[in-house]
């Protein structure tokens, strides 16, 4: 409840916590602590998302753009190019 009250900015039962308060937490943060924030929040989501997968997974997101593909058969010309005619006579 304390938490709300501070972000509300409700009186009462905060006693010398509230008058405690710096400076700090009554400015508006700047853009660079926003941005630095932001970061450490992104590195943080970043490590959990590694811890979360595992090997297998890593090793195949990391080498996923040297995977082998088949060679394309056939060309460009579609099976229904050009055979209408063909087909009637």
């Amino acid at each position: 409840m304390d938490a709300l009250r501070r972000l509300f900015g409700g009186g009462g039962g905060g006693g010398a916590a509230d008058g405690a308060k710096s400076e700090s937490e009554a400015e508006p943060a700047t853009a660079d602590e926003i941005d630095a924030e932001e970061r450490a929040r992104d590195l943080e989501l970043l490590r959990a998302e590694q811890d979360r997968l595992d090997e297998l997974v890593l090793r195949q997101q990391r080498y996923a753009d040297r995977s082998w593909t088949p060679p394309s058969q056939g060309g460009p010309r579609r099976s229904d190019d050009g055979e209408e005619n063909n087909a009637e006579s």
